[in-house]
C-alpha cells in the first residue's frame, strides 16, 4: 500500500480553502475589470455627448449668420420669404443630419461590460472543472 506524500497530495479541506480563496480573488479581479470597463464607456459616450452639444451650437451659430446673409442674397431674385424659407429648409438638413449622426453613433455604445461578462463565462466553467 502507497502512503500519500504530503507535499503532493493535500486534503479536501486544504483544497477546499485554496479554491475559496481564489475564487474570491477571482470575483475581486472581475469586479475592478468591470469597474474600468463601465468607467471606459461612460468616458466614450460623455466625449460623444460633448461632441454633439458642440455641434449643434455651432450649427446654431452658422444658421444664424448664413440664414440672413444667403437669404438677403437670394431675395435679389426671388421673394424675401421664399429665400428665408429655402436657407432655413438647407440648413435645418444639415443640422438634422449632424445630430442623427451624433445619436446614432451614442445608441451603438453599449453599456455592457461585455469583457467582464466573458471573463465570469469562463470562470463559472473554471469553477466547475475545479469541482469535479
Amino acid at each position: 500500500m502507497a502512503v500519500p506524500n504530503s507535499s503532493e497530495e493535500r486534503s479536501l479541506g486544504e483544497l477546499l480553502g485554496d479554491l475559496s480563496r481564489e475564487t474570491t480573488t477571482l470575483l475581486r479581479q472581475e469586479l475592478k475589470l468591470a469597474q474600468t470597463e463601465l468607467s471606459d464607456k461612460a468616458t466614450k459616450i460623455a466625449k460623444d455627448i460633448a461632441a454633439l452639444a458642440v455641434g449643434g451650437a455651432v450649427a446654431y451659430a452658422g444658421m444664424l449668420l448664413l440664414l440672413m446673409a444667403i437669404a438677403f442674397g437670394l431675395a435679389t431674385v426671388m421673394a424675401l420669404w421664399l429665400a428665408f424659407l429655402l436657407v432655413g429648409v438647407v440648413v435645418g438638413g444639415i443640422g438634422f443630419v449632424l445630430v442623427t449622426k451624433c445619436l446614432s453613433d451614442i445608441k451603438k455604445t453599449s453599456l455592457a461590460p461585455q469583457q467582464t461578462i466573458e471573463t465570469l463565462k469562463e470562470d463559472k466553467e473554471w469553477a466547475q472543472q475545479q469541482m469535479k
